[in-house]
């Protein structure tokens, strides 16, 4: 099978040209301006944009906070109309288990046969036991370079503590394996939520009070340290506050191999979310806590130059009616975490190319090409050339819609996005050279993803 994409502007993280691209298969095979070669279709991309597939780094499909569990991967369709063909999911460490096996279970349990996206995975430790640290040098046998550690959460049993995340770095120290965290001071959190409750203070705007940007810049600035001293990588997720995006920035300056990703969210929404009335605010609690405007445009600031280098969704589907309010009256039992990896890419060109903040290169590196290195998955995605997979976005710039959660595959009752204009969509979208996503509708079939292998040293550590 053989598709010609003609006449598209093709971008990718270093340039922009009108040209043409010849698909076989899976694989792009040629690239060029008025291709002569014969194809079983011909694609008239004149008009539209040419993106390399997105690749979301950092995904929850199985997450379960207290009672309330996400939706899994029967929604990944969303991603796919959304413009993004590789999801990156984290996985618990079961309890007994190691960290490979408990992925393969997974795996083999809720996404085989029902993604439709393709995949990879982090783990994540939930329990701190000698035999995981042992286990992180194998790991990318497994093609699983990546291992995430909850610095928040206390009483949690995936909160580590700095003896776990020390450990764990040194582990990973010349296996190429990135570990990554979540950076929130657990205890000061703890002791602020508790002066919260105890003055009564019960509704989702005080998630924001008792998790100020203090907590994560402090965890921030701790993990670079424990990082320095074992002389390993070190990747901070969803970085939302100035000063720790600042610390992650200088760090990495002295040339340290220490980086960080935002989130759409953070980009976009700002504290006032959480002080909705009706208890809507409940649908923006997330952690971090979403920040102000000198937050969100230091963001922006540290995303165009590079900063920070992926902006992730941290989708993580919780309904609001059925789920988010088990936290009502106690903010801290509302399930954290919000709905996005739909919009991830119509926010990006909405409020980020559109407003002139990024350029449609930018956006490419920041959507695909660096996550895709990042994780090791760069030798087949995150980029247009020749001999990657053909999963490639014909986004149309004309279109104009409103996001609502009534339109969207999430599954889930509520968009965090709700109501804000979107310049663009995905018209056309392929994955591995077959048309998955036609005139903005998913067509593609269940079970279409498969699993891509994470090779080793997506970072690596060079000191100062």
């Amino acid at each position: 099978m053989k598709t010609l994409i003609r006449q598209g502007t093709i971008v990718t993280a270093q340039e922009e040209f009108v040209g043409d691209i010849l698909v076989e298969d899976e694989k792009i095979t040629a690239i060029g301006q008025n291709l002569s070669a014969e194809a079983d279709q011909v694609v008239d991309a004149t008009g539209l944009y040419v993106l390399p597939g997105g690749v979301d780094q950092h995904v929850h499909f199985s997450f379960t906070y207290k009672t309330a569990r996400v939706r899994g991967f029967e929604t990944s369709n969303a991603a796919v109309v959304g413009g993004t063909t590789t999801v990156i999911e984290f996985v618990n460490q079961e309890p007994g288990k190691g960290i490979a096996e408990s992925i393969k279970h997974y795996e083999q349990q809720e996404v085989l046969g029902t993604a439709m996206a393709d995949y990879s995975f982090h783990g994540i430790v939930f329990e701190a036991t000698d035999a995981v640290f042992e286990e992180i040098p194998s790991l990318p046998e497994a093609g699983i370079p990546t291992l995430k550690l909850f610095m928040a959460y206390k009483g949690f049993p995936y909160h580590c503590d700095d003896e776990a995340i020390f450990r764990a770095l040194k582990a990973s120290k010349g296996t190429g394996v990135t570990i990554m965290v979540h950076a929130e001071n657990a205890d000061v959190i703890d002791v602020l939520q508790k002066e919260c409750l105890s003055r009564g203070q019960t509704e989702p705007y005080y998630h924001a009070v008792s998790r100020p940007p203090f907590v994560e810049v402090e965890a921030t600035q701790r993990a670079i340290n424990l990082a320095i001293l074992a002389e390993a990588p070190l990747y901070v997720v969803h970085v939302s506050a100035k000063e720790a995006m600042e610390a992650i920035r200088d760090a990495n300056t002295k040339g340290y191999p220490i980086y960080g990703e935002t989130c759409p969210h953070y980009l976009t929404l700002d504290t006032e979310n959480l002080a909705k009335p009706d208890f809507e605010g409940a649908k923006y609690v997330c952690s971090p806590a979403l920040r102000s405007e000198e937050h969100r445009e230091a963001l922006w600031q540290a995303v165009n130059k590079g900063w920070l280098n992926a902006v992730s969704s941290d989708h993580c589907g919780f309904d609001w009616k059925e789920q988010k309010h088990l936290g009502f009256g106690d903010f801290t039992s509302i399930p954290n975490g919000a709905p996005g990896l739909e919009n991830r890419l119509g926010v990006l060109w909405t409020q980020g190319v559109e407003t002139g903040k990024i350029t449609r290169s930018k956006l490419v590196d920041l959507f695909a090409t660096t996550p895709a290195r990042v994780n090791g998955i760069d030798h087949c995605k995150g980029h247009i050339g020749l001999g990657y997979d053909a999963d490639l976005v014909l986004y149309n710039p004309n279109h104009h819609s409103k996001i609502s959660w009534q339109t969207s595959l999430q599954g889930v009752d509520f968009n965090t996005y709700e109501g804000m204009e979107q310049i663009g969509r995905p018209e056309k979208v392929f994955l591995r050279g077959k048309l998955v996503v036609d005139e903005g509708k998913y067509i593609g079939e269940k079970g279409q993803g498969k699993f891509i292998s994470g090779k080793p040293f997506g970072l690596s550590y060079q000191g100062v």
